[in-house]
């Protein structure tokens, strides 16, 4: 199928890395935190704002549902990888960034659960 000529240049649709962000908020006495309250839609606009500055492109970051790991939130899943980060502070976001510039995971930063 032809589309419309695309407004940023792209030749076929989709992007070579794809983040989302949780931006669940839970009602107010939740038994659960939720990643919404805990800021992640200020870390997102940064997280943009940063990939612009560094001129990356076929990158795309928004906000998601509840990717039900609020517990350890704030949550990001980066796709193709599906590697899961928590953005708990700088250290953190700077990982996610610049595994969205290299589409390469970095190390630290990862969730991983356990069995215990």
């Amino acid at each position: 199928m032809t589309v419309p000529t695309d407004p940023k240049g792209r030749t076929q649709p989709g992007f070579d890395v794809h983040a989302f962000i949780c931006g669940h908020e839970r009602p107010e006495g939740a038994t659960r935190p939720s990643c919404g309250h805990r800021g992640s839609m200020t870390l997102l606009k940064h997280m943009k704002a940063s990939l612009r500055e560094r001129s990356v492109k076929n990158v795309r970051i928004q906000k998601s549902g509840c990717l039900d790991h609020c517990e350890f939130g704030p949550m990001c899943v980066v796709y193709p990888q599906g590697t899961w980060y928590r953005l708990m502070g700088d250290e953190d976001l700077e990982k996610v960034l610049n595994h969205l510039e290299a589409n390469q995971p970095q190390s630290g930063a990862f969730v991983r659960l356990t069995d215990s």
